[in-house]
């Protein structure tokens, strides 16, 4: 029996990424299944990219 992962990314954040990538329609049809190997991979590269431009920012206020 396998065990679901927690998600890492909020529900918030994957749907904002579904959104700016161009395959919301399809999670809201279909559900989260249903996209594609390179849509997961395109959303995790964007997550990352957010979060180095976050901590790039963070770290330029100190």
């Amino acid at each position: 029996m396998g065990r679901r992962r927690r998600s890492v990314m909020s529900e918030e954040l994957k749907y904002e990424l579904a959104k700016e990538l161009g395959f919301y329609d399809t999670v809201q049809k279909e559900g989260w299944g249903s996209i594609s190997t390179k849509d997961a991979g395109n959303m995790v590269k964007r997550a990352i990219q957010m979060a180095e431009q976050a901590a790039a920012n963070k770290s330029s206020f100190k």
